[in-house]
């Protein structure tokens, strides 16, 4: 297990799920393009609430970053072609809301100099 920052796209609607002991955690799949042009799928699980949260208000096709622990693996698709995945327990996530809102942020206290 490696730590890593990846962007992508939401592959589907994340899900929420609950565990054993009854503890809730979301699910979510991602494709982040490779500089071949391929795809490559990740499988995000997120199980603080602030990444929980952040994965909840998005939907398909939703623009993502996620920071965590990843984890190489290799999927075998219908025809036998075997493809690289990645497994990543998200402890941030950063979306295009968190963009605007850091923006916001840092233009706020520039005001706040110039005054």
């Amino acid at each position: 297990m490696m730590d890593g920052l990846i962007a992508g796209r939401l592959y589907g609607t994340p899900e929420q799920r609950i565990s054993k002991t009854g503890k809730p955690f979301m699910v979510a799949r991602m494709r982040a393009e490779c500089g071949d042009g391929e795809n490559l799928f990740v499988n995000v699980i997120a199980f603080d609430a602030a990444p929980c949260a952040a994965l909840e208000a998005l939907r398909e096709g939703d623009a993502i970053a996620i920071a965590g622990p990843i984890t190489p693996k290799v999927w075998t698709d219908k025809q036998g072609v075997v493809h690289p995945a990645l497994d990543a327990i998200a402890h941030q996530v950063l979306t295009a809301y968190h963009v605007e809102h850091k923006q916001r942020q840092v233009a706020a206290g520039q005001a706040g100099r110039d005054a």
